[in-house]
Parts: C-alpha cells; sequence; structure tokens
C-alpha cells in the first residue's frame, strides 16, 4: 500500500456553484443529495454513477464525503475493495483517523497492508485509538507482530481498555503464548466474566485444563456468575481430562438454565463431545438424542465417536439416517473400517462419496491407501495412486508416507522409491518410511545410505534408529548396526528405548552372538519388554539353543500369556531338533489354556473383488461334524515317565 497522485484537477467553482451550496467542512450531516444516493446505493454501477456525480460537484477531495465513499466501497460492499483502495490511494490526500481506520479494518484479512496503513498514519502524525490496534490485532499472523502491536498500546496509554485487554489475551491464546496471556490478564485490575472466559476457554483448547479450572475456581471466588461460555471451557477441559463426573455436573448446570433444548448448538455440541472422549457413549447417545436441535456437526461428533471405537453397526446406522453428509462424516467412517482392514467397505464409502459430488481430500485417500496396504492389494493401491493424480492433489508427506508404505509391503519397491522422490517437503516421517521399506526388502546398505543422506537436511528421531538398526539386522550389517546403537546417545541425545534394545538383541541373535545378546538383556538400564525376550527367542531357534530359548519363553510368557506367538516358536524349536513329544506337550498346554493360533488367512481378487479364504472357517459346511469329533477328543495333559526334570519344571513355570 503506497500513497501518490494527492493533487487532482478541481473543477471549476462557478460550474458547481449552483449545485450545492453545501460545505462538507464545516458540516457532517448527511443532507446532500449525492451522499443521501450513496446511502441508498446497492450495486457498483450506480457507485459509479455517484462517484462521476460527486466529482462533478467538486466533492471528491474533502474528507467527509471521501470517508463516506471508502466505508462504502470498503467495508459496507467489500466486493468493491479495488475502489476504496484506488480512492485513499488517489483521491485523499489528507485522509483521517477515520478513513485510516476504515481502510486497516477492510483489508484486515491482508498480510502486510494493514501494518503498512499504520505505518504511513503514524508519519502523517496521526496516532492511533483503540479501534485502530483492534483491527490490527485481527490482521496479524505473527507472534512478533501482536507483541509489538501490545508495545504500542502501552506506550499511547490505550491498554486500559477493557476490549483491547480481552482481544490481545484472545490473540496470544491463540498463538500458544500462554505465559503472555498470562501476563496481561494478571495486569487488569478487575478482571470481569469476559476475561475470565476468554482465559478459560483459551487454557482448555490448548490441552492446560487443569489451569483452566483453577481460574474457573477463581472466577467463583470472585463472585463473578458463570454462563455458558464458562461452561464451553470446562466441557472442553473435562473431555480432555476425561473427567465424567464433573462433565455430568457441567450437564446439570446446562439443564438446569435449559442450555441443552435451546439453539447453542456450540455448547450443546462441546457437551457431546466431552462425553465421547469420556467413553461414555451410551450417555453421549441419549443426549445427541435429547437435542431438538442438530447440525452437521452433532451428527459428526457422535458417529465419530462410534466408529472410534469400533461400534460400526450403530455409527453405521446413524450415518446412514444422517440428513446431509459432508467430508467429515465419511472421512471418520473411512477411517475406522481402514483400521479394522475392511477395504470392501472404505471403497463402497468412497463410491458413494463420490457418487454424492463430495471431493475428497488427503485424509481421505491415505485412509484409502492404509486400508489396501492392510489387505496387501497392489492393484487396488496403484488405482488410488494413479485418482490421486489424475485429480490433481498434492501428495504432502502424510500422503507420500502412507503410498510409500503401501508399495513397500505390497513389493513394489522401485514405486516406492519414485514417490518418495516426488515429495517435494520430506519430513522425519517420510525418511524412515522410506528407509524401513527399504530394509523389509532386504537391502541394508541403500537403507544406511539414506539415513546419511537424511542427516543433511533433518535430525533422526527414535522411530528412524529403530528402521535403521532393523536393516542392520536384517542384512546381517553388525558391526554397522553397532556404531549406530552406540551413537544414539552420544552424537544425537537420543536415550535408547525398548525397542532399540530388542533391535540390538535382534543384530546380535541373528548374526550368532547369542552369548553378546544375552548380556545386553541383562545389562539393560530398564526391564526387557516383549520385543527383546522375542528377538532372543527367535535367535535361539534359529541357532538351536533350547536352553536360552526356554528361558526367553519363561520370560516372554510372563508378559503376554496370551499370546501364541512364544508357545508356537518354542514348539517349533523342539521340533527342529527332533523332540517331538516336547513339541506335542507344549501344543497341549495351549490348548489347555485356551490360547489358540491366529487362523491364517489369504486372499485373491477376482474380478476387482477381494475374496478371502480363513483357515478353520465355521462357514464351512461340515464345520458342525467337526467340532464334535474335537470336543470329544480328551485334552487332559499327560506327563510320560521319561520326561527329564528340567523339562516338568519349564512346563511348571508356563502353567
Amino acid at each position: 500500500m503506497y500513497r501518490c497522485g494527492r493533487g487532482i484537477r478541481s473543477l471549476s467553482s462557478t460550474s458547481t456553484s449552483s449545485m450545492s451550496n453545501w460545505d462538507p467542512t464545516k458540516s457532517l450531516e448527511l443532507n446532500h443529495p449525492t451522499l443521501i444516493l450513496l446511502e441508498k446505493c446497492n450495486t457498483r454501477d450506480h457507485f459509479k454513477q455517484i462517484l462521476g456525480l460527486m466529482m462533478r460537484s467538486n466533492l471528491i477531495c474533502k474528507t467527509f464525503p471521501m470517508s463516506r465513499l471508502v466505508l462504502f466501497s470498503a467495508v459496507s460492499h467489500p466486493e468493491n475493495i479495488d475502489l476504496a483502495i484506488l480512492l485513499f490511494n488517489y483521491y485523499t490526500p489528507y485522509p483521517n483517523l477515520y478513513i485510516y481506520n476504515t481502510m486497516i479494518s477492510a483489508l484486515s484479512n491482508s498480510t502486510s497492508q494493514p501494518f503498512a496503513l499504520y505505518n504511513s498514519m503514524l508519519s502523517s502524525s496521526i496516532y492511533p485509538d483503540k479501534h485502530t490496534l483492534l483491527y490490527l490485532l485481527q490482521a496479524c499472523k505473527y507472534k512478533s507482530e501482536a507483541k509489538q502491536i501490545h508495545c504500542h498500546a502501552v506506550v499511547t496509554g490505550l491498554l486500559s481498555y477493557g476490549y483491547l485487554q480481552n482481544s490481545l489475551i484472545k490473540k496470544y491464546l491463540e498463538n500458544g503464548q500462554m505465559d503472555l496471556a498470562l501476563q496481561v490478564f494478571l495486569h487488569i485490575p478487575t478482571p470481569d466474566a469476559a476475561s475470565f472466559n476468554i482465559m478459560i476457554v483459551g487454557y482448555a483448547k490448548k490441552g492446560y485444563c487443569l489451569e483452566a479450572l483453577e481460574l474457573f475456581h477463581e472466577m467463583v471466588v470472585t463472585d463473578l456468575a458463570p454462563d455458558e461460555y464458562t461452561m464451553l471451557g470446562l466441557l472442553v477441559s473435562c473431555g480432555q481430562l476425561r473427567d465424567v463426573r464433573l462433565g455430568k455436573c457441567v450437564h446439570a448446570w446446562m439443564r438446569r438454565r435449559d442450555f441443552i433444548n435451546s439453539s447453542n448448538l456450540i455448547l450443546c455440541n462441546a457437551l457431546l463431545d466431552m462425553y465421547v472422549k469420556c467413553k461414555r457413549l451410551e450417555l453421549a447417545r441419549r443426549t445427541f438424542d435429547a437435542f431438538k436441535v442438530k447440525d452437521v456437526i452433532s451428527w459428526n461428533t457422535i458417529i465419530a465417536g462410534f466408529a472410534k471405537f469400533e461400534e460400526m453397526e450403530v455409527a453405521r446406522t446413524l450415518f446412514d439416517q444422517m440428513p446431509s453428509k459432508d467430508l467429515l462424516s465419511f472421512n471418520s467412517l473411512i477411517a475406522a473400517y481402514a483400521q479394522m482392514g475392511d477395504y470392501r467397505m472404505v471403497r463402497e464409502l468412497f463410491d458413494n462419496m463420490v457418487a454424492e459430488n463430495i471431493l475428497p481430500d488427503n485424509v481421505t485417500m491415505i485412509n484409502l491407501v492404509s486400508a489396501t496396504t492392510e489387505i496387501g492389494a497392489l492393484d487396488q493401491g496403484r488405482w488410488i495412486h494413479g485418482r490421486i493424480i489424475r485429480v490433481g492433489m498434492q501428495i504432502d508427506a502424510f500422503l507420500g508416507s502412507a503410498l510409500i508404505d503401501m508399495y513397500s509391503k505390497c513389493g513394489s519397491i522401485d514405486r516406492a522409491f519414485m514417490v518418495f522422490r516426488e515429495v517435494i517437503e520430506k519430513d522425519v516421517t517420510v525418511w524412515t518410511t522410506m528407509i524401513t521399506g527399504i530394509a523389509f526388502h532386504g537391502y541394508g546398505r541403500k537403507a544406511l545410505e539414506l539415513f546419511s543422506e537424511m542427516q543433511e537436511d533433518l535430525m533422526p528421531n527414535e522411530v528412524t534408529f529403530v528402521a535403521v538398526l532393523t536393516a542392520c539386522s536384517h542384512c546381517g550389517l553388525v558391526e554397522e548396526g553397532l556404531n549406530i546403537f552406540n551413537s544414539m546417545q552420544e552424537y544425537y541425545g537420543i536415550e535408547p528405548g525398548t525397542e532399540h534394545y530388542g533391535c540390538l538383541v535382534d543384530l546380535l541373535g541373528r548374526s550368532g552372538r547369542l552369548k553378546e545378546a544375552r548380556d545386553v538383556i541383562e545389562k539393560m538400564p530398564m526391564r526387557p519388554g516383549r520385543s527383546t525376550w522375542g528377538a532372543m527367542l527367535s535367535a535361539c531357534r534359529a541357532h538351536g539353543d533350547l536352553e536360552m530359548a526356554e528361558k526367553a519363553l519363561t520370560e516372554l510368557l510372563k508378559l503376554e500369556p496370551e499370546k501364541e506367538g512364544g508357545y508356537i516358536m518354542l514348539s517349533n524349536i523342539y521340533a527342529a531338533s527332533g523332540r517331538w513329544s516336547y513339541s506335542d506337550k507344549i501344543r497341549e498346554i495351549m490348548e489347555c489354556r485356551g490360547v489358540k493360533k491366529t487362523a491364517g488367512c489369504s486372499s485373491i481378487v477376482v474380478d476387482g473383488v477381494i475374496q478371502d479364504f480363513v483357515a478353520a472357517d465355521k462357514r464351512h459346511q461340515k464345520w458342525v461334524e467337526i467340532q464334535t469329533i474335537l470336543n470329544g477328543l480328551n485334552s487332559e495333559i499327560k506327563l510320560a515317565d521319561d520326561f527329564p526334570l528340567d523339562f516338568i519344571q519349564l512346563l511348571r513355570e508356563i502353567c
């Protein structure tokens, strides 16, 4: 925004004297016929005609008429903002504070123009008022700008205005500057209910729930009556804290004041969201059914709640009853079905979404890609990728990571690498996903090269090191893996966790260095987890170390007695060494304890439809007869007399 062309040619006074005897420099009344026409104007063409009439009447350079023209074109009819800018730049030689405020307010959605206007205003020795700073606060997008406005408010003495203080607090809270917001709040001599409400709601939305509750207590102590805005902040806090007891108290307060049955949908939806976050779906459903007025947010909240906790039948019923669906409605169900691995339902919802002319976004496509990854359907994944390209959707870091993961797990590592190179802004997740995919395909050296290339721009995180150590483990790069593990804390400041120690044990175990792997487990600073003992058991199976395998299984079953993996692995170890009776007894122990091996599942695509085949499928036409035979077998464990005492002791530990 700049100022130029201040001088313009005035029309002859003799030609206009008969047209008006009104002096706009002495009177601010709207009694001039041209200004009266302006107040009744509704179209751009009429505005241009009135502007021409004002030029002929020699009113174009007068401050008050220009203020009405600028107000009309910039605020009353903002679609004419381009005319307002022209009028301000070329036909307003001496703008006053009102005109400056009007233009700053009109351009508050712009990034730099309001501040350029403010600088021009200060250069003209025109000092701001509270409205100027309020409009600038609306325009500021960065933390530094809010701080500068705060400083100007202090210097000019305008910070004493309560509305300006509250607006400044709100802006600080929105930018995450909680300490500055609190400082402004504490310097208010007598904060009113609006100040408390802004602080409570702002704290709650940013996750400072306990601080929000403390402010509420202080508000009540100072004899300020809470209102519906206070309750909104409390509901958000209750939802994040999962405090359903306090949430019910807020609900009771709302019912006593009949807010539930009113049109205050923001408060009602916050109540609904609170019950969903507290996992009280039955209360959420009763609350939802009690609403007299429901909007799209109400429907989406209740549907997303049931879908999140896999109550898919209720979620789908509500979805079908929803009068008007939007993108969020479809995304909620698609995400839930994708998490469950039900690609058929994901694809059906996606087709319905397209049929209703609702454009998918990146979240939709990420869920579709994730669903294809779960079932390993490469052709479906390529179809989704092709659609993303056809519609011109930008492949950001999240979508890029999903595509890389899909291609890697579906066996097309070349296409995964192609997507990786096409992602413009790669974050740590993109790099880590690519390293994991390459490691999964056995290209350990390439994974290390990517790890080095990544560090030119980004620092690796904990997950990246898990991926790199896994790559070294799968490819037998023992020394490289040891060096990377030892460098985690020394060079990167990352404390190795249980997963990293599990990778190290797996690295040593695969290479046959079982003694060193056992030493790592014994010297771990934390208790070994499932991944650590699982890696040790797998290494023992590969190298036939029965003694260590039995110990690893005992420890593993203490952590997850209901999982079948340890039992199966030890049974296979005994079978591989020819000790079939030992292997059979492990299987019998599984049966006695109700631990069942997860049924194997295969799938094929026939005419574009995915067909699943599950082992021991109960839909088999002979299933009843088979089950009758199985139930008649004696499942009691009987130990043979020749079993050694050490194995009997192991069985006792397992049982």
